[in-house]
């Protein structure tokens, strides 16, 4: 099944710092091939949305939220997501070895 992929804003933001982060710290280059393995994750995942671990947080924003990472070689980027139906929203994008729980739901600063 063919979804209609969304990005939320917090992803997008999350998105946006990853890729000037690399900018600063790599290179362009390599900044551009986190873009192009974000892109793929999100276009496979928008096709098999369960290839994803469903994620059980307390939080009422994190109910129904599917993480999976990104593919390599920056596969300790999780991107976490909702998919219904005709839908998938690509709603946070961040390290996995972050306290999840508590800055998934964080304001980007």
């Amino acid at each position: 099944m063919i979804r209609l992929t969304q990005r939320h804003e917090l992803f997008n933001a999350d998105f946006d710092r990853q890729y000037r982060w690399y900018l600063a710290e790599a290179d362009e280059a390599v900044a551009g091939k986190s873009l192009k393995s974000v892109q793929d994750t999100l276009t496979l995942l928008a096709t098999q949305p369960d290839l994803g671990r469903r994620r059980t947080f307390r939080h009422p924003k994190l109910q129904g939220i599917y993480s999976a990472q990104v593919r390599r070689p920056f596969q300790k980027i999780l991107i976490f997501y909702r998919a219904t139906g005709n839908n998938f929203e690509a709603w946070r994008l961040m390290h996995g070895a972050r306290n999840l729980s508590r800055r998934l739901v964080e304001p980007v600063l």
